[in-house]
């Protein structure tokens, strides 16, 4: 490629670009845009063809009009739930006798279990009152005479249904209830 003095180019390899000053055999001096004398082979040079193109890719103008396209607003996206969290419950009942009273000393296992299933209904028609959806009662395993108990006692309730809750979760040991709500009024 041939060189001539004046000519813009730009360096191979480097983020360096000027002005040829001198051309000597194959060592051409350019002087880049802060003024410095930099000499360089000429297979390591690339001619600029469109004088334009280094003023105009950097000017303001097109930085400013690309800060400006950043800027522009934009929709905003509301914030979507997850389809986890969409169907986490909203509501969690211990049913552990240790989570309802400070010492168990002098209580029966009839009286234990009689103030987990008192817990519980008072809990379930809670939430029936303040329209909550959801409920977990969290049982744990054991014999499994409270987690019967428990079916018995939402079984008598004609607005709800019951499952075990997620077993990543609560394992084994929790029983997750929906309350149906009545949207529409008894009326027609």
């Amino acid at each position: 490629m041939a060189f001539a003095v004046g000519d813009r180019i730009f360096v191979l390899d480097e983020d360096i670009s000027g002005i040829i000053t001198k051309i000597s055999n194959l060592v051409i001096t350019i002087e880049d845009i802060d003024g410095f004398e930099l000499e360089f082979e000429a297979s390591d040079l690339v001619k600029q063809e469109d004088s334009s193109f280094g003023s105009d890719v950097f000017s303001n103008k097109s930085a400013n009009q690309a800060i400006s396209e950043k800027e522009s607003e934009k929709r905003r996206k509301t914030p979507r739930a997850k389809s986890k969290e969409r169907y986490q419950p909203t509501m969690e009942v211990d049913l552990h006798i240790h989570q309802l009273v400070k010492s168990e000393q002098g209580l029966s296992s009839h009286d234990k279990k009689t103030l987990q299933l008192d817990t519980a209904r008072h809990k379930l028609e809670f939430a029936m009152k303040k329209k909550i959806q959801k409920i977990v009662f969290i049982h744990g395993v054991g014999e499994g005479t409270l987690k019967l108990e428990l079916e018995y006692l939402f079984g008598r309730y004609d607005n709800i249904k019951f499952y075990d809750a997620d077993y990543k979760k609560y394992g084994l040991g929790a029983t997750e209830v929906y309350i149906y709500q009545n949207i529409k009024p008894n009326n027609y």
